[in-house]
């Protein structure tokens, strides 16, 4: 008999909840099939079948809560045994896919298939080693029929049902996110200040280089992001207090740059970490951050990718948002908002230019950073942003 355990935990993350189970007791299984979804507060992280046989005692259900290496079924070994047909899935909430088509989707894209009622078996996987990848499952959906893709319109309720509420638990990501949101309100003493930039240096460099770059590194395309995370790093060497963290009564100033990227996903927002990101060129920063993003959308990310981080940008205008606060990353004493792109009328030289124009808005916590120090390092980014050659010369 083989324990099936919980993967091993980092410190960061003490426990998660066992999500669903794609199998039942008495299921055959296949040697790297998916058995259950565990969340935690970070990721969701899939448990998979060491080898051939049959799910013989699940031990810990759906909603239970688990800690590292703690058993959570057994597996009965046998070479011959053959998967199961798709029907009953144990605790899932709905029909599991068959152990063929289910090893080559992700949580997230499976349970798009059960959303939009796909047989996973008709569509052929792009992704690595043949998985489905959530671009595959939205193909699907845009093929089919409109009868069949367009949404059912509910009946009119009627006047007793006009008021129905639901109540569902919330995810363990979502409850993370507001108790850390809480305690960043209540354990800091957080502060922001705003300023703007001329984006017209950028656009126009964009403009110039974006098809040689994306023809010299494989595809790549020249965005934003990557501007913004350069010009935070040369900020964090000048003003290394940005760059620090409380830890109880002492301040650890870091002698590296971690920057952590806040990206938006079916679960929630996540912050991965661009690691040494200073050692990092534009290229690879854009491809680092396009590949969490992929990662985010089908609940793919590890939760070393997760872990630390020195300074967080987060990037409200890919939502249309002109102006916001963000709120810190404890243990991390700032972090740096970035918006909407937007023509507006300004005075240049005595006269008056149409121009892209950003607002830049910086949190921070006033227990380490000096409003003198976070104005002036808001002040740098934007001076670097107005012109880019001093990202190349470190002036």
């Amino acid at each position: 008999m083989i324990e099936l355990k919980a993967p091993s935990l980092p410190e960061s993350v003490p426990d998660g909840t066992i999500a669903v189970w794609h199998r039942k007791a008495g299921d055959a299984v296949t040697r790297d099939e998916p058995l259950a979804d565990i969340e935690t507060d970070k990721v969701v992280i899939e448990v998979v079948a060491p080898s051939n046989g049959i799910l013989k005692e699940i031990c810990k259900h759906a909603g239970d809560t688990i800690i590292s290496n703690e058993l959570i079924g057994r597996i009965e070994p046998s070479e011959d045994a053959a998967p199961a047909a798709a029907g009953d899935s144990g605790d899932s909430p709905s029909a599991a896919a068959p152990a063929s088509d289910a090893a080559l989707a992700g949580p997230a894209v499976r349970r798009l298939l059960q959303e939009h009622d796909l047989d996973p078996a008709a569509i052929s996987g792009t992704g690595k080693g043949g998985r489905i990848t959530r671009k595959d499952v939205e193909a699907a959906i845009e093929q089919l029929p409109a009868a069949e893709s367009a949404p059912v319109p509910e009946p009119a309720p009627q006047a007793s049902e006009s008021r129905r509420e639901q109540r569902v638990p919330m995810s363990r990501l979502r409850a993370r996110i507001a108790q850390r949101l809480l305690e960043a309100s209540n354990s800091t003493a957080m502060l922001t200040t705003f300023n703007e930039v001329n984006m017209q240096p950028i656009v126009d460099i964009r403009k110039r280089h974006q098809q040689r770059f994306e023809q010299t590194h494989d595809g790549v395309r020249l965005g934003y992001m990557s501007f913004f995370v350069r010009a935070s790093i040369e900020a964090l060497k000048r003003f290394p207090a940005v760059n620090a963290s409380i830890d109880g009564d002492d301040i650890v100033y870091h002698g590296y740059q971690d920057i952590g990227v806040a990206v938006s996903s079916p679960r929630g927002l996540v912050v991965p970490v661009l690691r040494d990101a200073d050692n990092m060129g534009f290229a690879q920063i854009e491809r680092q951050i396009l590949e969490f993003g992929e990662k985010a959308r089908s609940g793919k990310l590890a939760i070393e990718e997760l872990a630390g981080g020195t300074f967080t940008i987060s990037n409200g205008g890919v939502f249309g948002s002109l102006l916001s606060t963000p709120i810190l990353n404890p243990p991390q004493t700032a972090i740096l908002g970035v918006h909407k792109i937007q023509q507006r009328p300004m005075a240049v030289d005595g006269e008056v230019c149409i121009l892209p124009m950003m607002y830049l808005a910086l949190s921070y916590d006033h227990r380490l950073i000096d409003g003198k120090e976070a104005v002036q390092f808001l002040v740098t980014i934007k001076e670097l942003l107005e012109d880019p050659t001093r990202l190349v010369l470190e002036i």
